[in-house]
């Protein structure tokens, strides 16, 4: 009898659900709506009743079912319990078991961040490396501490938010967490927008972007590849607090290689060209030599982590 699993990604908007074999291979993917009405109650039901549909669907029977693994856009401790999940309005509960009584099946679950990182690391652009860190750029920054192969969690689940280092004492505007001058504020998609505007408002030049009605991240990438002054300077001020971050987590984890995801990632080699600029001179010799790339799961990367979860855990 085949065996296979499934992987769950439950987002602010969306819920991605991935079929896989024993082997990590994708069979079948849906993405289902996220039902925040109600405090949220409605997630987790909804997620197990899919997966229960998609069992009957395929004329599979629960046997067959090696778990369901989980990622939550929150901490998620090594036992499955939850503080909190503001974003879906989801206050203090435990996931595996609260899952477990919905689908009958096994369940194991982490952060959001942390399951992409396992997937990249199976199945993506971390392949062969058993000690990576993900690092996620869009609307906010993310991060994933892979070692031995295994989630590096923490204590409280909370373990990986690299987004959250200080990199700017004398910064006076606040993140979203509260303090001043994290990697977020100027990393990020939203960070970069940021920086451009604060350029334009020094110093215009003759940059192109002062002609734009919206600017994107994408669009200061874009101009920066076309030798737009302005643009460059801003990807290079992005890039230098990316880069003495990245140094400071490589000093205390000693990773193989960075993976670096999200919509920003999209930019490519300029982006990486940029980052490694500098990394190198605010680390140690030992450390330079890490590797920089680009992940390669998109979206999927959540999934195939999740699945990771399940797989290594009957392994």
């Amino acid at each position: 009898m085949e065996k296979y699993c499934f992987g769950v990604d439950i987002g602010g908007t969306g819920i991605k659900v991935g079929l896989f074999d024993v082997n990590g291979n994708l069979m079948d993917k849906w993405v289902i709506p996220t039902r925040k009405t109600d405090n949220g109650k409605d997630v987790l039901q909804d997620a197990s009743d899919f997966i229960i549909n998609k069992i009957s669907e395929k004329n599979m029977v629960k046997e067959q079912i090696l778990g369901v693994g989980v990622g939550l856009p929150g901490p998620v401790k090594d036992n499955g319990d939850v503080l909190e999940l503001p974003n879906l309005g989801l206050g203090y509960f435990n996931i595996e078991e609260e899952m477990s009584k919905m689908t009958g099946l096994k369940i194991k679950a982490g952060n959001d961040a942390n399951v992409a990182a396992l997937g990249e690391q199976w199945k993506g652009s971390g392949k062969g490396f058993s000690d990576m860190v993900l690092v996620t750029l869009g609307t906010g920054v993310g991060g994933g501490i892979i070692h031995n192969g295994k989630i590096i969690a923490g204590s409280g689940g909370a373990a990986g938010e690299i987004g959250h280092l200080p990199v700017n004492t004398t910064e006076t505007d606040s993140c979203g967490c509260g303090k001043c001058g994290c990697l977020e504020q100027y990393a990020s998609a939203t960070g970069i927008v940021r920086l451009a505007k604060k350029a334009l408002e020094r110093n215009p030049k003759d940059s192109l972007l002062a002609k734009e009605a919206e600017i994107s991240a994408k669009k200061v990438f874009d101009l920066a590849k076309e030798g737009d002054d302005l643009a460059l300077e801003v990807v290079d001020e992005a890039c230098r607090y990316l880069g003495v971050a990245l140094a400071s987590v490589a000093q205390v984890v000693d990773p193989q290689a960075f993976v670096i995801g999200g919509g920003v990632s999209k930019a490519g080699d300029i982006l990486i060209t940029h980052i490694e600029k500098h990394y190198r001179p605010n680390v140690m010799n030992a450390l330079k030599d890490r590797k920089f790339l680009i992940a390669s799961l998109g979206n999927d990367a959540g999934i195939y982590g999740c699945a990771r979860l399940i797989l290594s855990s009957n392994a």
